[in-house]
């Protein structure tokens, strides 16, 4: 077995472990990632990138069907559903490429295979790596391991992904023919998301879901308007709801679903599965550790440092919020310390969602309901898009940003915004939340005209009966 020793070693080379990695290697540090399957992990080949590429067609196929509200008139439009998602592939492709490049421009050694904890020497930890293509194991040793191990799509009983009739994210991303009707079973983020992209492309689709609202981490009143927006586009929506049944056929599933009281059964083409995601803690050594795992997810400090020592954890393996940017800004803060500099604790309420459903869904901080049972006295502002000058001259009227401050101090709470662009918007707020701002300085702040992030000021101002075009 060849040895080689490091710095620190990267145990997955998703978002969390090749950021790790670049900025790492920026430091000085002698760093190894082991990756089993493509750089850039879930996010970038099967999940965060390619489903904004689908996503993207999908509102250009909507706009085609809508383009006499701007004046225009087209006749056979139609979509080749191949070259949607082969353009999808493409771009995953080139930038798994430029992943590589970015790694081999600051001198990180990239092996393929699989890596586990393999005990320690000395003052090092020893990671053992399996080829993935065959060949001798390896033996790694660096007195700081990083693992980013990621998650996978939690499989419910009776609704396992065959790759015909019961889709999982990767089945959803690369389908062959447009399912006319679709169920997709869960309301989070994937789900919403595949659920805009197939019924802008033009599937009957249905949503269940388990909880009594969807998009359940969104602020309630945000769900609420979701919904609304979605039902409004043609979409079913089942909340509540609970599947009772799965009986497949030679090319449809039913269904049956129990929902307010009542029981019906549905018969599709196609399921998409999107019920959560499990971490990928098994077979990566942690055994014989004193590392602490919790529902599947390893427990860590507000640093990403595990019980065992030189040991860290980072991404949707170290828990929630699951997000590609806040695995990324933990690999960063985990380099920085494991080279020696200052660092501060990533606060997750400063961590923004966002959801690329059509209307965007995005927030940051706490929900009205979670400000209340923490104890704030609080005031909120509410601005809605029809009252937003760009929003209406691109033919994008329906939306609203809400703020949440605390009454007594005016630290801003919470942010939560629906309707175009929004997730391009949220950044604002995040800033404002990182630097502390308040109600005052945000009130101060000079937004430019026209703009959709006018509401976003608006909303401030609302907060304290101050809006001025609604």
């Amino acid at each position: 077995m060849n040895s080689s020793q490091f710095d620190v070693i990267i145990i997955g080379g998703g978002p969390g472990g090749y950021v790790s990695a670049i900025r790492a290697g920026q430091l000085g540090l002698k760093v190894a990632v082991v990756e089993a399957a493509h750089l850039g992990g879930i996010c970038l080949n099967w999940g965060c990138i390619p489903t904004k590429a689908l996503l993207r067609a999908s509102e250009i196929n909507h706009l085609l069907h809508n383009l006499g509200e701007f004046g225009f008139a087209a006749d056979n439009m139609r979509f080749d559903l191949a070259k949607v998602v082969k353009r999808s592939r493409a771009v995953s492709a080139q930038l798994s490429a430029g992943v590589g490049h970015l790694l081999k421009k600051n001198r990180v050694t990239v092996i393929n295979g699989f890596g586990r904890l393999d005990g320690s020497e000395g003052d090092n930890r020893r990671v053992s790596v399996t080829p993935t293509k065959g060949g001798e194991a390896l033996r790694l040793l660096a007195p700081h391991v990083i693992i980013a191990t990621g998650a996978r799509a939690r499989v419910l009983p009776g609704l396992e992904p065959d790759q015909k009739l019961i889709w999982s994210y990767r089945e959803a991303m690369v389908p062959t023919e447009l399912p006319k009707r679709l169920v997709v079973i869960g309301s989070g983020a994937i789900g919403v998301e595949f659920a805009s992209f197939y019924r802008n492309m033009g599937s009957e689709v249905t949503i269940v879901e388990v909880a009594e609202r969807i998009l359940p981490v969104e602020d309630a009143e945000i769900s609420d308007l979701a919904r609304k927006a979605f039902e409004k586009q043609g979409m079913k929506i089942l909340t509540g709801a609970k599947i009772v049944s799965v009986s497949k056929g030679a090319d449809t599933v039913t269904l049956k679903v129990e929902a307010g009281g009542k029981t019906q059964e549905i018969t599709v083409d196609r399921v998409i599965s999107a019920v959560g995601i499990v971490g990928n803690v098994e077979n990566i050594g942690l055994e014989g550790t004193a590392i602490e795992v919790d529902r599947t997810h390893i427990k860590v400090d507000p640093y990403c440092r595990t019980a065992e020592k030189g040991v860290y954890a980072i991404g949707d393996i170290a828990g929630p919020p699951w997000l590609a940017h806040k695995a990324s800004h933990e690999g960063v803060m985990c380099a920085e310390m494991i080279a020696g500099r200052k660092v501060h604790p990533m606060d997750p309420l400063n961590i923004p969602g966002c959801t690329y459903c059509r209307p965007q869904v995005a927030s940051v901080g706490m929900t009205e309901a979670r400000a209340k049972d923490a104890g704030y006295k609080i005031r909120v502002g509410r601005f809605p898009f029809i009252g937003n000058g760009k929003a209406i001259a691109m033919g994008e009227p329906e939306g609203l940003v809400k703020t949440i401050f605390d009454a007594q101090t005016g630290e801003l709470l919470g942010a939560h915004m629906i309707g175009a662009e929004v997730t391009e918007m949220i950044q604002g707020y995040v800033i404002a939340r990182t630097s502390e701002l308040t109600d005052e300085e945000l009130k101060e702040t000079v937004f430019p005209h026209p703009t959709i992030s006018e509401t976003m000021h608006e909303a401030v101002l609302a907060a304290y009966d101050g809006a001025l075009h609604f």
